[in-house]
């Protein structure tokens, strides 16, 4: 069975044309499509724009672009081209962790003496029934005592929130110092450029949900967003957006309607 790169450069050579040509017409440099053809996938990038570009390089060659896609996730390689780890961040899906549940096993000796007693369940003891069922019979608590200790926790509540309120008034609203300020200003922002290859849809939320931007984008129209952590796009037509960072531009990981996270 042949690799991934053995199958794209067979299919440019049938289609007649040299890695330059490739890079000039698929806008991806040629060093990357070099290194596809050799199996090597550890460009230094995102695996989200490895998985683009082998898309668009496999649509250039007129090969199944989802299959040579699929091929490479079977490999089981990031974009440094080493084993993936596992990660909770997915386009589009949630990784649900299951935790194992824990049978307590109660054993029983085979000949049990006079003073052989079954051991006791660590889920529920032995003297616990459903509806209306009684506890272990433990010292009985009184429950004046269980009120009085209720009352008491309350008071000592009411009277934190009171001191804390008054400490609020009396010294006002906390102005951070200059140290804490530049701290602030100091945190990383990037620019991104939305670049509309044709016209599509577009919206731009941050995680934690904040919405940056969200319109239409005709084609050759550009859209500047300053960026400051990851965040989410959603296009109606993935194969008519690419992004621009740091002077590169990646296009979408989709062709149709879907969302695509960039860290």
């Amino acid at each position: 069975m042949q690799t991934i790169g053995e199958r794209l450069e067979e299919a440019r050579k049938r289609k007649g044309v040299s890695i330059r040509e490739a890079a000039e017409a698929t806008k991806i440099r040629g060093d990357y499509l070099q290194k596809f053809e050799s199996n090597q996938f550890d460009l230094g990038l995102a695996e989200l724009y490895v998985r683009g570009f082998l898309n668009s390089y496999a649509q250039f060659l007129k090969l199944p672009a989802e299959k040579i896609v699929n091929d490479f996730n079977g490999l089981g390689l990031g974009a440094n081209g080493r084993p993936r780890t596992p990660s909770r961040e997915v386009y589009g899906r949630m990784d649900l962790s299951v935790a194992s549940t824990e049978e307590a096993a109660v054993s029983e000796p085979a000949s049990a003496g006079p003073e052989t007693q079954p051991a006791p369940s660590r889920r529920n003891p032995p003297s616990f029934t459903r509806g209306g069922g009684t506890l272990s019979s433990g010292p009985a608590i009184d429950p004046n005592l269980v009120f009085k200790g209720g009352l008491v926790l309350v008071g000592l509540v009411v009277l934190a929130l009171v001191i804390w309120g008054v400490k609020s008034m009396m010294h006002g609203a906390v102005t951070p110092s200059p140290a804490a300020a530049s701290v602030v200003q100091t945190v990383p922002e990037q620019t991104i450029i939305l670049i509309a290859l044709d016209d599509v849809r577009v919206k731009v939320a941050q995680e934690d949900g904040k919405e940056l931007y969200q319109g239409n984008l005709v084609r050759g129209e550009t859209h500047t967003l300053p960026k400051k952590g990851p965040i989410f796009i959603t296009a109606s037509e993935g194969k008519n957006l690419k992004v621009e960072i740091a002077g590169v531009r990646y296009p979408m990981p989709f062709e149709g309607y879907d969302r695509a996270r960039i860290n």
